[in-house]
């Protein structure tokens, strides 16, 4: 058991460090910059029809800091619905077993 984990660990370590050994003048960009150029090779007079409601509110866009801080928190409340809806389905299987 002590030896598995070990391993597994490793092997985690190994697949967060190869990458930026192996890749080094890779480029990495967000599905954002993706699609953005993608539309633009579609069709170069694309008008987006809508703006972000933050931007409109503060008169530009957020800094980079602000964005990631609403996605931490948007992250932080989707896996405390997760984790609550599977603890109630944990907890429901205990009462169920008990009676």
């Amino acid at each position: 058991m002590k030896k598995s984990v070990i391993v597994l660990i490793l092997v985690i370590v190994l697949m967060a460090f190869i990458p930026l050994f192996a890749l080094k003048d890779a480029e990495f960009g967000g599905s954002d910059d993706a699609g953005s150029q993608v539309v633009e090779e579609v069709d170069s007079g694309y008008e987006p029809w809508a703006t972000p409601i933050f931007e409109q509110a503060l008169g530009g866009e957020l800094p980079g800091e602000v964005e990631s801080l609403l996605f931490c928190i948007q992250t932080g409340i989707g896996v405390g619905i997760i984790a609550f809806v599977m603890g109630r389905f944990v907890e429901r299987k205990k009462w169920t077993k008990d009676n």
